[in-house]
């Protein structure tokens, strides 16, 4: 008999989630909300991750429940937990990832370097914090905020009134002077068995990830160690199961601070699934399982993954194959849309301009 994985959320991380749990031999169910969502062809069930009885009627059957986001409630957690249902990442552990302000109290309790930060809740408040930080800082609201939404670069706390309105306190912080984003990805399995990649640049665009370099070129001894130590800091501390992101900004003073968490694979650490020897989607699977982790090492010198924003169609898959046919495509079935991403491209080897040139034109293939 088989071990089965029920995944909440029939995103693209669940979709990526389904080929390794076949080769593996895993059952995997996914519990979406909509029909025809990105894993739609493992949904074994439409329902609402902030219903408890919708979610505790798709646990029956699996030995774990894992997760392709991060909003599932704290009170349908617990009741999952209270039922005797294997959660992984947990509850405890994935507050942390659910409420900036949580997360950037616990970090600063555990001596983690972060950017200075405050709770501000009112225009005044706001406004001191400017006044201490050059008169600009970056607001964002605690919860629900991913890809650019959710956060702002404001100058008077004016400018987020209106968030302000609705009662809750907001995360303000300092306007940090980076040279670039940088992201650390590992697996923790619950035993505490831990495998790293190595620390990859992120590429942004209007707060989307539009590009991820594996490994981040330049990157010195030291910052992969510190990198590496921090990621592993906070897996540890805060109990972290599955893949795990640090999203990191290198300062122009050649300090790291870490910028957000992801407890679930992430956008940067899609290039694995070509260029390491397990992927992150393979390795969540294993870790939440508790099985032993596998090989991170890498198939190329350099791994580079350009996500496809806006659009596909079938049409211009012979081209694009022809142009650039050593570039792995993964298409997500989404419906395109200004923006949104619906794929990406990956390409691998020894020359980085040429492996920059090759990804990029892939991705090109299919934007509008």
């Amino acid at each position: 008999m088989s071990l089965t994985v029920g995944v909440i959320g029939g995103g693209q991380l669940a979709r990526m989630m389904v080929p390794p749990a076949l080769e593996l031999g895993l059952g995997i169910r996914v519990l979406a909300e909509n029909a025809g969502e990105s894993a739609g062809i493992a949904v074994t069930q439409l329902g609402d991750y902030r219903n408890v009885d919708d979610v505790l009627r798709f646990a029956e059957g699996a030995d774990v429940i894992t997760f392709d986001h991060e909003h599932v409630p704290q009170s349908v957690l617990r009741a999952l937990v209270d039922a005797g249902v294997v959660v992984r990442p947990g509850p405890d552990a994935l507050v942390f990832a659910q409420d900036k302000l949580r997360m950037r109290a616990r970090l600063t309790e555990l001596g983690l370097p972060v950017p200075d930060w405050a709770a501000v809740a009112s225009v005044d408040e706001l406004d001191a914090f400017l006044a201490e930080h050059g008169g600009r800082a970056i607001v964002k609201t605690p919860r629900g905020g991913y890809d650019g939404k959710g956060v702002r670069v404001v100058s008077a706390g004016a400018e987020v009134a209106d968030w302000l309105e609705r009662g809750e306190p907001l995360l303000a912080e300092e306007l940090v002077e980076f040279r670039r984003e940088l992201s650390q990805m590992l697996a923790r399995r619950p035993s505490g068995e831990i495998a790293l990649w190595p620390v990859v640049e992120s590429i942004q665009r209007d707060g989307v990830c539009v590009e991820v370099i594996a490994p981040a070129p330049g990157a010195s001894t030291k910052l992969i160690q510190v990198a590496a130590e921090i990621a592993t800091t906070i897996a540890a501390e805060l109990d972290v199961t599955g893949a795990f992101a640090v999203e990191l900004f290198e300062t122009t003073d050649d300090r790291l601070l870490v910028n957000e968490l992801a407890m679930r694979p992430h956008n940067s650490g899609h290039w694995s699934i070509d260029g390491s020897a397990t992927s992150q989607f393979e390795q969540h699977l294993r870790a939440v399982l508790d099985l032993p982790l596998g090989p991170t090492t890498t198939r190329d010198a350099w791994s580079v993954m350009v996500n496809v924003l806006g659009g596909t169609t079938a049409d211009r898959y012979p081209a694009a194959f022809a142009d650039q046919p050593d570039v792995k495509y993964h298409f997500y079935g989404k419906e395109p849309r200004p923006g949104r991403k619906v794929g990406h491209a990956t390409a691998g080897g020894d020359d980085l301009d040429d492996v920059v040139f090759r990804a990029r034109a892939a991705a090109a293939f299919f934007e509008d």
